[in-house]
């Protein structure tokens, strides 16, 4: 077994993903940065979840050097990453009827906010309720998953439905079931996990769209720069004292 041949395959696997979802899906991506622009322009604030692994895309377009300062993290105590012992309690809570709720309910999200939730199989209750109590508060929400979990599982929410089956757009990562993009002599079962690499090119990608539909609208975007670069710091105090109302991570 060549361990660089392996290597090289899981990077042609996933440049063909993101060649995918690129092609296939840039109708939705346009359509996800035109919600987000009406929304910085209508005065709305926006916020991104994930659970699990799912977190770490939300997380890559928060707070972000070059990206948009008004996405803010929804964070649930338990299932942001890998933040609790043993790491199967997290997968656990993303199973809890009820905790999506409370979340919302104590969070500063509004009528008018748009929230999007990620989730690779969109199965869980978790992701499901999010998507369904953020709605029903007046939020606009986007997905971001495969669906194709939906034709071959079942869901775990008691409605039976998935999150894509709660959304106001929805974008399709062009995982499979299972995350695992190789195969392998002498290795029992798929390796390989891309939905990290892939999602988190989508989500900066929908950051990009909704850049250019802000100046077209001719609004300039509230974008951080880089702290390691000279006058950084000063820009980005500039910005958050302009739009503090609607930044939640600097509390």
């Amino acid at each position: 077994m060549s361990e660089n041949k392996l290597a090289g395959q899981f990077f042609d696997a996933a440049i063909g993903l993101l060649q995918r979802v690129r092609d296939e899906e840039a109708g939705h991506i346009a359509a996800a940065g035109s919600l987000i622009a009406g929304t910085v322009a209508d005065g709305g604030r926006l916020f991104v979840f994930g659970a699990g692994h799912s977190s770490l895309p939300a997380q890559d377009v928060v707070y972000r050097a070059g990206g948009l300062a008004l996405i803010n993290l929804l964070a649930v105590p338990g299932v942001v990453g890998l933040d609790v012992m043993p790491a199967t309690l997290g997968s656990a809570l993303e199973r809890v009827n009820g905790l999506a709720g409370a979340v919302l309910d104590t969070s500063p999200a509004q009528p008018g906010d748009l929230l999007i939730v990620i989730s690779l199989s969109g199965r869980n209750a978790l992701p499901v309720e999010m998507a369904m109590n953020a709605r029903a508060l007046g939020l606009t929400v986007i997905g971001v998953t495969s669906p194709a979990y939906a034709e071959h599982t079942k869901s775990r929410h008691v409605s039976g439905t998935f999150l894509k089956d709660h959304c106001d757009l929805v974008i399709d990562n062009k995982i499979d079931i299972g995350d695992a993009e190789l195969l392998a002599e002498g290795v029992e079962g798929a390796f390989g996990p891309a939905s990290t690499v892939v999602t988190s090119a989508l989500m900066q990608a929908v950051v990009a769209a909704a850049v250019g539909e802000l100046v077209a609208r001719g609004i300039d975007p509230p974008m951080l720069r880089s702290g390691n670069v000279d006058g950084g710091h000063e820009w980005n105090g500039r910005v958050m004292s302009e739009y503090g109302d609607r930044i939640f991570f600097r509390h």
